[in-house]
Order: C-alpha cells, then sequence, then structure tokens
C-alpha cells in the first residue's frame, strides 16, 4: 500500500472512530454493539466470527473493554497505527469535554453547589444499575457468589491502597482452584496483523512499567511520576470494565489529599453526561490535580496498559482461551469484581450521596429512568443535576 492509500484509510479509521466517540452513550456494553453496527454491518470491515472474537479478548484482558476493542479494530484494518487513530478518534471527544469541565469547576466556587450533588446521586443510580447488570453474568452460581462476598468484605473493611490487588491475585488462584475442569466448547480462531515479536515488546513494556515506574517514584519523589504511576497502576488492575477504576483511583487520590472526595465524586457524575470511555475519568482528576497538561498525561497514563495488553496478546488469544488455568482464574477475578464493585457502592459513593430520604428518593428516580425506562444516560445527568438543585430549595 502505499502513502496515499494508507494515509487514506487511517484518515478514515479517524473520522469514523471520531464520529463514535461523539455519539456513544451509555457505557462500554452499548459502545459495542454501536461498533458492531458501524465496523461489521455497515462498513464490513471485519467478519462476525472476527468481532465476537476481538470482543472475547477485550473482556478476557483487564482495561476498559471498549477502548480495547476500538484499538484492535484499527489494528486488524491498518496495524498498530490504525490502532492508535482509532483510540485518538473515539477518545479525545470525551477527553476534552472532561479538560474542560474540570477548568470550569476549579475556577468557581461551587464545594455547595445542588446540581453537584445531583450528580452524586446520579453517581448512585449508575453505579447500582452496573452492579446488577454485571452480577448476572459474572457470578451465575453459589461458588462465584461466595468469591464476591468475601472480596465485598476484604475491600470493605480493609481499606488500603494494596488492597484490591490482593483480592484480585487471591480471587484468580481461587478461580484456577475451583474451575481449572470448567468446560467452555467455545471454538476460537483468529488471524491478527501483529508480529509477536511486537507483541513481545508491548507485554514487557506493560510490566516493565508495572513494577518499575513504583521504584523510580521512591527514587526520584516527583510528583509527575507519582501522578502517572497512581494512574497507569489503576488502568492495569481493572477488570470487570471503566466502573471498576472508581475504587482503585478514589483510593490512590483521595487520601493523599490530590483530590477532594467532593471533587472526586462530582467528576465521575459528570462523566456519565459525555460520550465515550468511562476511563476518560482520568482527564478530569488530571486536570483538577495539575491542570490541563495534567488532565493529558492522566488519560495517557490510564490507558497505556489496556493499549500494550491488547496489541501484546492479540497473537496470542488462541493459546490463551483454550489454557484452562487462564479461564478458571478469570472466572474468580470476574467473580471479585462484583464484590468489589459494592463495596465501592457503599463508600464513598452512597455514604456521601444520599444523606436524607429525599436523596433516597431522587436516586430511585433515576434508577428507574436509566434501568426500566431506559432513557439515555445525558438525560439522567442533567435529570440529577435539576433534582440537586431542586432538593437545596426545600
Amino acid at each position: 500500500m502505499n502513502t496515499t492509500n494508507r494515509f487514506k484509510l487511517l484518515l478514515e479509521i479517524l473520522l469514523v472512530s471520531t464520529r463514535l466517540g461523539l455519539t456513544s452513550f451509555g457505557g462500554p456494553t452499548a459502545h459495542l454493539g454501536y461498533f458492531h453496527e458501524e465496523y461489521v454491518r455497515r462498513r464490513k470491515w471485519m467478519d462476525e466470527k472476527s468481532y465476537a472474537d476481538l470482543v472475547a479478548l477485550a473482556q478476557f484482558l483487564p482495561g476498559p473493554a471498549s477502548s480495547q476493542v476500538g484499538i484492535g479494530i484499527g489494528v486488524m484494518r491498518a496495524g498498530v497505527l490504525g490502532g492508535i487513530v482509532s483510540f485518538i478518534g473515539f477518545t479525545m471527544p470525551s477527553v476534552i469535554a472532561l479538560i474542560l469541565f474540570a477548568l470550569l469547576l476549579t475556577g468557581f466556587d461551587v464545594g455547595n453547589a445542588g446540581w453537584l450533588h445531583g450528580l452524586k446521586i446520579v453517581a448512585v443510580a449508575v453505579v447500582a444499575h452496573a452492579i446488577i447488570g454485571m452480577a448476572k453474568g459474572l457470578t451465575p452460581d453459589l461458588k462465584r457468589k461466595a468469591i464476591a462476598l468475601c472480596a465485598l468484605l476484604g475491600t470493605l473493611l480493609w481499606q488500603t491502597a494494596f488492597t484490591q490487588v490482593a483480592v484480585i491475585l487471591l480471587a484468580a488462584f481461587v478461580g484456577f482452584l475451583l474451575f481449572k475442569q470448567h468446560e467452555d466448547k467455545t471454538e476460537v480462531s483468529s488471524t491478527f496483523p501483529i508480529a509477536k515479536s511486537v507483541s513481545a515488546i508491548c507485554l514487557s513494556l506493560f510490566f516493565g512499567l508495572l513494577f518499575l515506574l513504583p521504584v523510580i517514584r521512591e527514587f526520584t519523589g516527583s510528583n509527575w511520576v507519582a501522578m502517572f504511576d497512581s494512574f497507569y497502576r489503576s488502568g492495569s488492575l481493572v477488570f470487570g470494565g471503566g466502573h471498576v477504576v472508581l475504587p482503585l483511583l478514589e483510593q490512590e487520590l483521595v487520601p493523599t489529599g490530590w483530590i477532594s472526595e467532593e471533587a472526586f465524586l462530582a467528576g465521575y457524575g459528570a462523566t456519565q453526561a459525555v460520550p465515550g470511555p468511562l476511563f476518560t475519568f482520568a482527564a478530569y482528576l488530571g486536570t483538577v490535580m495539575k491542570g490541563w497538561q495534567g488532565g493529558l498525561v492522566a488519560t495517557f497514563a490510564v490507558f497505556l496498559p489496556a493499549f500494550l495488553l491488547i496489541i501484546g496478546a492479540l497473537p496470542f488469544w488462541d493459546q490463551l482461551r483454550s489454557n484452562p488455568t487462564i479461564k478458571g482464574a478469570i472466572m474468580g477475578v470476574n467473580a471479585a469484581v462484583i464484590g468489589i464493585l459494592i463495596s465501592a457502592f457503599y463508600f464513598p459513593i452512597w455514604t456521601s450521596a444520599i444523606l436524607i430520604p429525599a436523596d433516597f428518593a431522587l436516586a430511585a428516580i433515576l434508577f428507574s429512568m436509566l434501568a426500566y425506562w431506559k432513557l439515555p444516560p445525558w438525560i439522567v445527568v442533567v435529570a440529577g443535576a435539576v433534582g440537586g438543585s431542586l432538593l437545596t430549595l426545600f
């Protein structure tokens, strides 16, 4: 392919992914539906089987599933550079919106604003909806419900920076022991245009950064390195989708005083109002901490693990999926995710948002709008902000 045709192909990927980034509301599951409609049905960039394999890989790996699928589609279309362009298009609209929101929030005194409290209540409704939806698929039997309960108890009663990591590792071990004989008759076979040497470099970078960044952080004492390490580690350990990044980031940033709990939850609520991946919450957090430059650095850091993992794992996916050790461990980890979510749902989300009966009433209305009436998330966010403002009048 000559340079001109390659440029046109990359431009096409950028335009299509940007349009999806501007219009894809509703969270990762909805994003996958948008991708399927655009890339498989409409443009026929890939067939149904290849898309299903790619989605399965993204669900298997830690990180934002929809972003990883978007990166994978770009890679299959135009190599690694195509994956980068696809990621930029899908992610940048929400990054820009959240950076602007953070700058607006820090420029005005909104600490006691009613709409801000309303956004906290939106977070209650959204996370409750996510927990119920995910629990159906990730904890279908008593064994996995027990793993989820233990994860809940551990993360709720011992709230340290390393608790989530320990819970995930322990759940992987228990999952291996309990589900190593689990049968999965699904056959997979996919071809991805990436050299195994490139994948090996990406996987080496992923693990190298995960272990070296904390050392560099302690050695240099740099606030920028510390921030990069916190966001990179959070992005590396998120199994189960963007909602799980909440407790990891909250424990990294709030206890250290980098961001207040109020500002943290306000940004989380605002993130529900923008399209694109929930991981762009990092853009808001970084901006509150260190201006727009911090927003860009935080975004790069939290998404970098997902990019390295999807590129690194694509050529080895067939072997990984057929390995019963890996499958059993992931089943245990996915169950633990539910417990981590419930723990985060109670503290800090519920405890900081539901203060009086009227708050609970508003949360119930917002949850019904989202779960039963199937209204778009941005409408729920607007309703929450208006409802929070009205509560201050009574």
